[in-house]
């Protein structure tokens, strides 16, 4: 774990973005691992669960989605229509061919049914306990999260390395925690003020 960081957002993202390459180097067995520990009794029921289409050293959701799948989940993936609207969500096959959306990001295209997952592994670049996570930077997940739990319950897990831990992401007013965090090396519920 390190540290709360000084550094602005971007830096903290440009420093995070090495250390998940260096962390992806060194256990390419990570997505597996992670799978293994996630506990599908503590999940809510989710009859559609959202995954991703990991980009450059992301941590790869595909071992979790087929466990989630396997339970049940019908799988769909974030598709972006503009830098400003919450992701959509597309159903995906393995037969199906994905083209570039918005945020150039390998997507189902437009003629995949559209379903509300009520379960999402979102991607990061860094986490804190208090499941709040640093993304990319163009605010589609905060956009998209804050959208799917106005309409309805909603389960995040924020999926990455152990070593993508730091003390306390830094954090704005439209930021969206997760509910759990997965890694390589175990789960961890996120508690609430509820809990």
């Amino acid at each position: 774990m390190t540290a709360a960081s000084p550094l602005s957002k971007a830096d903290l993202r440009a420093a995070m973005r090495a250390r998940r390459r260096d962390l992806a180097a060194i256990d390419p067995g990570a997505a597996e691992a992670a799978a293994l520990h996630l506990p599908l009794d503590d999940l809510p029921p989710a009859a559609v669960a959202a995954g991703y289409h990991a980009q450059g050293a992301e941590l790869n959701p595909w071992p979790v989605l087929r466990r989630l799948a396997g339970r049940g989940s019908r799988i769909v993936l974030p598709a972006a229509a503009d830098r400003a609207s919450p992701l959509v969500f597309r159903v995906w096959t393995a037969d199906q061919a994905l083209q570039a959306d918005a945020a150039r990001i390998p997507s189902p295209t437009a003629a995949a049914e559209a379903l509300i997952p009520q379960l999402v592994i979102a991607p990061l670049l860094a986490f804190d306990r208090d499941g709040y996570r640093l993304g990319q930077g163009g605010g589609y997940y905060d956009r998209t999260l804050q959208a799917l739990r106005a309409r309805g319950p909603l389960f995040v897990v924020g999926l990455g390395y152990a070593g993508q831990e730091i003390d306390r992401v830094p954090r704005e007013p439209h930021d969206q925690p997760v509910d759990a965090i997965l890694t390589e090396r175990g789960y961890h519920r996120v508690q609430t003020k509820d809990d």
